[in-house]
Order: structure tokens, then C-alpha cells, then sequence
């Protein structure tokens, strides 16, 4: 069997084997192939427990990675955030993961109605698990079915706010304190896992960017306050927008589930462009004579 080996980590993007069988085939080609590689993989706990055979194959295979979208830590939120899977099946996932032998790192959505006391729970159910856990804010993307669901209005259209770290929808507390829970919560994470502790952990793949002149990851473990910063997410909802979302359709209790993720084309009256660029493209369409 040749064997091809390859430096690096290979990322399986989005989410990994909804086919099962896909995933299943594609492994045994890269099998065959007696490629060498680390993989690092994201997927959702129903998707893990339905095809358990498949995450195992791959494990073989170098799976070394994998960030599991768990979401919520209760019934509640994973029904706000229309997650399909029980609570009970969630943290069964997640020990499955956990049984793989594997780095895991989760994912928790931060809701714009969460006050302090949500805020202080979800803290200390990050430091009592052994997992890197990451805090996203919940957002909702055209496309979606959040999009289309979601009753509570947005109170900005800010293209760039967009990024899952902004609230781009009414929070209950003032927006301000809402922020300095969610850095607050961030900081927590990240002197649990990027401190001179975890540096240990880590001291090889460290070693590796030095010697190569890569300070970046050396930096970015003492940079957090300076990226993560309230006052810093609050001066963005304060900056003059240069490009709005089309508004969101009037909510729907029931949605096409086969027209989630299709934009259909809106056509020439949903450009959304400035007088000058109209002019030009008036001005150098094909046949246009000036």
C-alpha cells in the first residue's frame, strides 16, 4: 500500500458525515490511499450518535480534533435555538466523543436574553467539564430557519455585526452589561485553557511556530484583552453603517424545510448600490452607447 504522508492538520469543514455512508466511503479512499494526516472535524451531537461507526473508522484514520456544537446546557435553550436532539442526547454525545480518545471542544450559544445569573451558571458548568469550550452569540443568517422563526426583532442591520460576537438582537440587560458578561464569561474560558498551565500542554506545537519565527500563537495567548473588549463591541454598534441586511420576512410558524439555505435572486430591484455605481454600470453596459 502506498503511503502518503503529509505534514499539517487537515479540517473537515461545516458539519462532518450527515451521509453516513458518504463519510463511511470517503474514509476507506483515503484508507486505500494510506494517506497520513491529523483531522480535525466539526459536527453536531445527532449527527455524532446516528453514525457513531463513522466517527470511529475516522478515528483510525488520525481523527485528533472535533468540535461539537452542543449548543445549550438545557431543555430550554436547545429549543430557542431549534436543536433537534434532546438534552440527555446531547451530553450522550458528548461522552461518546469524549470515549473516542480525542481532543473535544464544544460550543454554546449565548442568547440576547440571558441576564447575570444565566451568565454565572453557564460559567461555572465550563469550568467543572475538562473540554475547551467556546461561547458564540446567537444569530440569526438569511437562509436559516432562526431567520424565519425568530419573532424578536433585530435592533440592527449592520452587515459587519453579523459575526456571531455581536448581539444583533435585543438583549434583556443594557447592551453594555450584556457584553461585559459575555467577555467575562470569554476570560473564564480562556484562563482555563491558554494560561502558562495549558502552555504545557502545548509546549511542542509552540516550540515548533518559534522555531519557524511564528510568534502569533505565543502572543495571542496573553492578547485576549485587547481583542475582547466591551467597550471595543460597543464603539462597533456606534460606527456609521456602510451596508444593511435586507429585513427578515414577517415570522412563520411553519417553513419549507427543502427552502433553508437557498437566498432565491431578488433581481435588479434587490441591488442594493449607490447613485454613483448605478451610473456606472449604465454607462459601460454592453451596447450602451455614450
Amino acid at each position: 500500500m502506498e503511503q502518503v504522508q503529509e505534514p499539517g492538520i487537515f479540517l473537515v469543514d461545516d458539519v462532518a458525515f450527515i451521509q453516513g455512508k458518504q463519510g463511511m466511503e470517503i474514509g476507506e479512499a483515503v484508507a486505500r490511499r494510506g494517506i497520513k494526516k491529523q483531522y480535525y472535524m466539526e459536527t453536531r451531537g445527532d449527527v455524532l450518535l446516528r453514525n457513531k461507526e463513522v466517527f470511529q473508522f475516522w478515528k483510525t484514520l488520525g481523527l485528533q480534533y472535533m468540535f461539537l456544537g452542543v449548543e445549550a446546557i438545557d431543555a430550554e435553550g436547545l429549543k430557542m435555538h431549534r436543536k433537534r436532539i434532546s438534552l440527555g442526547q446531547n451530553f450522550e454525545a458528548l461522552e461518546f466523543a469524549r470515549s473516542l480518545g480525542i481532543t473535544v471542544a464544544i460550543n454554546l450559544i449565548a442568547d440576547p436574553d440571558w441576564d447575570r445569573q444565566r451568565f454565572e451558571v453557564v460559567r461555572q458548568w465550563c469550568l467543572e467539564i475538562p473540554e475547551i469550550v467556546n461561547i458564540s452569540v446567537n444569530t440569526p443568517y438569511p437562509g436559516t430557519e432562526s431567520w424565519l422563526t425568530e419573532s424578536r426583532k433585530l435592533h440592527t442591520r449592520d452587515y459587519r455585526l453579523f459575526d456571531i460576537q455581536h448581539a444583533v438582537m435585543p438583549t434583556k440587560m443594557p447592551l453594555h452589561e450584556f457584553y461585559a458578561e459575555l467577555v467575562k464569561t470569554q476570560q473564564v474560558l480562556n484562563k482555563k485553557h491558554l494560561g502558562w498551565a495549558a502552555l504545557k500542554g502545548t509546549a511542542k506545537i509552540a516550540a515548533g511556530h518559534l522555531m519557524r519565527g511564528q510568534t502569533n500563537f505565543i502572543k495571542m495567548l496573553w492578547k485576549f484583552n485587547s481583542v475582547y473588549n466591551p467597550e471595543l463591541q460597543m464603539a462597533d454598534h456606534r460606527r456609521p453603517v456602510v451596508y444593511e441586511m435586507t429585513p427578515p420576512p414577517e415570522k412563520k410558524d411553519k417553513i419549507d424545510a427543502k427552502q433553508l439555505f437557498i437566498l432565491p435572486p431578488k433581481g435588479r430591484q434587490g441591488r442594493a448600490i449607490d447613485d454613483a455605481t448605478e451610473t456606472f454600470v449604465d454607462e459601460t453596459r454592453m451596447g450602451t452607447v455614450v
